[in-house]
């Protein structure tokens, strides 16, 4: 919201109207002129009588004029009574009263008037009168003694002062008695009562009259009031107190305040309403006071004249009054005389017009004589409201008087005739500067005198033309506008006045500046009580002018408080408070123009607590909560949350009853018995809870039979031989009354057995011993007190205590699915002999030995639990070629039962693992030399190892694949007939019957020739290759130690990759266009070692160990199989350890041997 004031503009332009109406006809004080009336005292004086009169009369005029005074239309003759003097060089009387002089002798009709030789000008007519506060009157004061309901109306009377007294009823504490629709002040002060209450009944109803002007209060007797009571009272419709009668005639002025009133009496108190008949009641003009009995109209006019009807209502009916009011109105002007300024020879007229109701008539004076006695003068003629002048001379110049009077009133205005020859003078001051904000109106002075009237013209510049046209508007008192100023409107003015006896000029200054703006505007801030907020204010403005920055709040300056911090561009409100909310305004003034951006402040916090809690509809087992919401703090209440505190049991502790909409403020609540109930309620809005509202107070419901019985009922055996029942009590107010019991029952199941009962108190639990064995019981608890039993409970079943399971499942079969799973089937145990409930099968298995390297190993017992009534399983991750012992066992609640016999089976040959390593050394021009490790899980019987080498050119494709078959009990070959200096890659992998097991690769490559072979080792043993070789081996080793990092890091690695690493050589591609083979592939495990190998310290590649684990597939205890096996738990970790049966740990490549691939 902005808003932008110009100095120049909308003010300018009334005060210039002014001066057109004024200025123009100001003679400068140093010509000759008739006297002016300027200041004088008001036509109706009324004077304070302990003061001393002083009546006003100031008047202008060359020469300076002389003063005269009449006193009731005679010569008042000052210099004969020594306590009037008059003013130095004025004309106002001071009367000195207050030694010992009164005021009622100076009581009249005053008039002044100023002379001069030029004319004589005289003041109203006034009138002096003394203010007066007389005493009341004595009177005996007769208590009123008034039926309940009768109305009443006790009268005050004051006494006559001038002015009237204000009235108002008070008692003896100077308390003002309240009022309202039944009770209410008339406008004669009168109190009057519409129906009367016992609380009426009171012996200091007093009347005071506050005069004002003496400021004085006088008192009347208190009046002592009594209301008797009778029942019952007797209703009737309303009847009017004031005025009498059904209609009523009112006159008022033109101009003032019309007051009507209305007073009725009646049971119930009459409603007042108001209604022109004919029309409609003037908006913005009308007011109703003293609830709706006074109708008020400000500023009447003739217009408001016509028939008032006010109405009385109650339920039994209404009454009406009508007033005629008639608007009747003292002379007001129309057209007033203004002072007339005219050269010898010039005509002029007098213009006097005036209105009224009734019209007033018009008469004349000339320098205070009735125009008819005075002397004649040849240049004048009277015209009714006109006097004409023609070829006027220097002796015409006179004052003239115009007095309009009706029976209501008078008008009387003084407008001279001053005849002068005066050549043209400019009164705007020489080089004045007006500055001017951009698109506003610039108004140009240029005040002139002159006789005759000089003409005026306005030229821009230097040796600009006269100014004309539609840009410019001519006042007839020498103003220049220019309506819509632009930059290019600053300049120089220059005003010329000329009539027939000379001419002057007078330059002027404009200067058209930018208007000032806020390009950043405050913006609308909701913030929480305790926060900080800021306001933006960013102004732009002509850079030639100081702008200053003022902050408001709500129209009003900020709080002087150090919490408001008021920087270049914005206002910062640090911790703010409630009082912070409203509207802050960002003012920006310079000297020309003032703009304004408001933005609304709204602080939000969490509600004000309710209050007011009241109790009703008080049942036993429900009750009525109502409260009054706090203030909401500018965030609306979403919800009540209502909570109760049991005195009885917890005293101090609320809890949760139950909560309700934010419009809701009463809500019926369920009551337990034998509670001793409190109430708080919490408003609850967006920005939290309120803080809980006072308690209520306290209601106690009455005791009863429990309504419900414990929850969570069980029967369970903790041993053998025993049912252990257990149940959820019941809580504080559930047990309905004093001595809340529980009376526990217990039968076995389908046995045809009576129920057992017992009664206990503060417990949970009880325990019935010398049961049989896991056998089912039907239970119930029922709760009870002092008053009686709480409905039958429900019955549940539970069992008495299990023990151990008493035989082993039989008939264990295994049937090997593969190398690495088993299905394990048995019989299932009889229920009886289980004791218990049956949670499933527990298989326990090891391996005894692995059947390829023919010795024992550690025993590590593996689990797997089967729940349910299973009669297979599945047991998978087993080794290959092994051999492995099982047993099986039921399992309940209690325990395992015994374990079935062991069952030994075998597994079958797998494939194995790839070869522990693989070592090429001993490079010659066309051999090189293969060591290797056998796999480190043959999986079965070794029968071969499988070698393919293929060599790789310098643009890395693939040579011919050759494939060598070796006998399983060797561990080394050297192989021959190779090219020289080559790189070939090997892949190396071992069988069993089954078939190929994981390959492992290697690459390596064959020297040059003897001599360069030479050469290396001369090379080899020079100082600067050793130390550059070591620089690169460090190099190497930390780029290789990164990596191995990073690996282990790594988690798994995509399957895709495995199965590229372990690709069949024999599967590459091949060109079809020659049938060679296809380019070497850059993948992993396939490179070329280029500048050096990958191949570890030893030329020894490790394998990963892949073996299928338990993890992957089972359940440990918790694990579970399908019906058809197949795995759908997870296995347990219960495991006895084992020494493993190779290196199962990784190795990092050897920079050493690096460097020699490299070398």
């Amino acid at each position: 919201m902005m808003t932008k004031k110009t100095i120049s503009a909308s003010r300018a332009s009334l005060i210039l109207f002014l001066c057109q109406m004024i200025t123009a006809l100001e003679v400068p004080l140093d010509l000759s002129q008739p006297p002016t009336i300027t200041q004088q005292s008001p036509k109706d004086y009324i004077v304070d009588p302990r003061e001393n009169i002083v009546i006003q009369c100031e008047a202008k005029g060359k020469p300076p004029p002389s003063f005269s005074w009449t006193r009731n239309g005679t010569h008042f003759d000052i210099d004969k009574d020594a306590r009037v003097t008059v003013k130095p060089n004025s004309g106002t009387l001071v009367i000195n009263i207050m030694n010992g002089g009164k005021a009622e002798a100076y009581e009249g009709v005053y008039q002044c008037t100023a002379r001069n030789e030029r004319g004589a000008a005289i003041s109203n007519n006034i009138v002096i009168r003394p203010s007066r506060s007389p005493l009341w009157t004595k009177e005996k004061v007769e208590p009123k003694h008034v039926r309940e309901g009768d109305p009443l109306v006790l009268h005050c009377s004051p006494p006559v002062g001038l002015p009237p007294p204000i009235i108002f009823w008070m008692d003896n504490s100077f308390q003002r008695l309240p009022q309202n629709e039944r009770v209410s002040q008339g406008l004669n002060g009168d109190l009057y009562f519409s129906n009367v209450k016992p609380e009426d009944t009171r012996e200091d109803y007093i009347c005071y009259a506050r005069f004002n002007h003496t400021q004085t209060i006088q008192q009347k007797q208190p009046i002592s009031v009594k209301v008797f009571s009778t029942k019952p009272l007797t209703e009737r419709r309303p009847t009017l107190l004031t005025p009498v009668g059904s209609t009523s005639n009112k006159v008022e002025l033109r101009g003032n305040v019309l007051l009507l009133e209305c007073i009725a009496e009646g049971l119930p108190t009459p409603l007042i309403r108001w209604i022109k008949e004919g029309g409609e009641l003037p908006i913005n003009r009308t007011f109703f006071e003293n609830f709706k009995k006074t109708l008020k109209i400000v500023e009447v006019s003739e217009a408001d004249s016509g028939k008032y009807k006010c109405v009385a209502r109650n339920p039994l009916g209404s009454t009406h009054h009508t007033i005629t009011v008639t608007v009747k109105a003292a002379p007001y002007w129309i057209t007033a005389p203004r002072n007339l300024v005219l050269s010898p020879g010039e005509d002029g007229t007098l213009i006097c017009r005036a209105n009224g109701n009734p019209k007033p008539n018009i008469s004349w004076l000339t320098n205070g004589v009735p125009i008819a006695i005075a002397p004649e003068d040849p240049s004048r003629k009277v015209d009714g409201d006109t006097i004409i002048f023609s070829d006027v001379q220097e002796r015409s110049s006179a004052v003239y008087q115009c007095n309009a009077s009706n029976e209501y009133g008078y008008l009387l205005a003084n407008a001279f005739v001053n005849v002068l020859a005066e050549p043209p003078r400019i009164l705007t001051p020489a080089n004045k500067l007006y500055q001017i904000i951009a698109n506003n109106p610039a108004l140009l002075d240029c005040a002139f005198f002159g006789s005759p009237v000089p003409e005026i013209e306005w030229f821009k510049g230097v040796k600009g033309s006269i100014l004309h046209g539609d840009l410019y508007v001519f006042h007839d008192n020498g103003t220049l506008e220019i309506p819509v100023a632009q930059k290019d409107s600053s300049g120089t003015y220059t005003c010329v006045a000329r009539n027939k006896l000379g001419k002057v000029q007078n330059e002027v200054h404009l200067e058209v500046k930018d208007p000032t703006m806020i390009i950043k505007q405050p913006e609308y801030k909701i913030i929480q009580k305790g926060g900080q907020v800021s306001f933006e204010c960013t102004i732009k403005h002509d850079r030639t002018l100081l702008p200053t920055i003022t902050w408001l709040k709500d129209n009003g300056e900020l709080p002087d408080d150090e919490r408001f911090i008021i920087h270049k561009d914005s206002l910062a409100i640090m911790n703010v408070t409630d009082k912070d909310d409203g509207t802050y305004t960002c003012v920006a003034n310079t000297t020309l123009d003032s703009v304004s951006a408001s933005a609304v402040l709204t602080v939000v916090d969490r509600p004000d607590p309710p209050f007011d809690l009241e109790l009703t509809d008080q049942l036993e087992r429900s009750i009525q909560l109502s409260w009054i919401p706090g203030y909401d703090n500018n965030s609306p209440i979403t919800n009540f949350v209502i909570e109760y505190e049991d005195g009885m049991r917890e005293p101090g502790v609320w809890h949760y009853q139950t909560e309700v909409r934010g419009t809701q403020t009463t809500v019926q609540l369920k009551l337990s018995p034998y509670v001793n109930y409190s109430f708080r309620v919490i408003a609850v809005n967006e920005i939290g809870r309120s803080q809980p509202s006072e308690a209520s107070e306290q209601y106690l419901t009455k005791a009863a039979k429990p309504d419900e019985n414990p929850s969570g009922v069980q029967g369970i055996g903790s041993e053998p031989d025993n049912l252990v029942i257990i149940w959820e009590p019941l809580k504080g107010f559930q047990s309905n009354g004093r001595g809340l019991q529980y009376k526990v029952s217990w039968r076995q199941k389908d046995v045809g057995d009576e129920w057992t009962s017992v009664i206990v108190a503060n417990v949970s639990k009880y325990i019935v011993s010398g049961t049989p064995t896991f056998v089912p019981y039907e239970i119930k608890v029922q709760a009870l007190n002092d008053i009686g039993y709480a409905p039958e409970p429900a019955e549940v079943i539970g069992h008495s205590g299990e023990d151990l399971p008493m035989v082993a499942p039989g008939n264990v079969q295994v049937h090997i699915v593969n190398s690495t799973l088993a299905k394990v089937h048995w019989d299932p145990v009889p229920l009886k002999t289980v004791r218990g409930h049956l949670q499933g099968y527990r298989i326990y298995y090891w391996k005894v030995q692995s059947l390829s390297k023919r010795r024992r190993r550690h025993v590590e017992k593996k689990i797997l639990t089967f729940s349910g009534n299973k009669t297979h399983g599945m047991l998978p991750g087993l080794e290959p070629y092994s051999s492995y012992k099982l047993n099986v066992r039921v399992v309940n609640g209690k325990g395992e039962g015994p374990a079935s016999p062991d069952k030994l089976f075998k597994t079958p040959e797998g494939v194995p693992s790839s070869p522990s390593f693989l070592k090429i050394s001993n490079p010659t021009l066309d051999s090189l030399t293969l060591e290797w490790g056998p796999p480190t899980h043959p999986n079965g019987i070794l029968i071969a190892y499988t070698l393919k080498f293929q060599p790789i050119n310098s643009t890395h494709e693939l040579g011919p694949l050759v494939e060598i078959r070796i006998p399983a009990n060797e561990t080394s070959l050297i192989l021959s007939n190779l090219n020289y200096s080559t790189r070939y890659k090997f892949y190396f992998y071992a069988q069993t019957s089954v078939g190929s097991g994981s390959q492992i690769t290697e690459e390596a490559v064959t020297i040059m020739d003897e001599a360069m072979a030479s050469r290396q080792v001369d090379i080899a043993t020079q100082g600067w290759f050793i130390g550059l070789m070591c620089a690169v081996a460090l190099l190497i080793l930390i780029l290789l130690i990164v990596c191995f990092i990073r690996r282990n890091k790594g988690g798994k690695y995509p399957v895709k990759e495995k199965e590229d690493a372990h690709a069949d050589p024999e599967i590459q591609p091949m060109k079809e266009d020659d049938g060679t083979f296809g380019e070497y592939s850059d993948a992993e495990d396939h490179k070329p070692l280029k500048k050096g190998s990958r191949t570890p310290s030893d030329r020894t590649v490790k394998k990963e160990d892949s073996d299928d684990s338990l993890v992957d597939y089972g359940e440990g205890v918790n694990g579970q199989f399908n019906e058809d096996g197949s795995f759908i738990g997870q296995y347990s970790g219960k495991k006895e350890k084992e020494p493993a049966e190779g290196n199962e740990s990784s190795e990092a490549p050897s920079p050493v041997n690096a460097m020699n691939s490299f070398v």
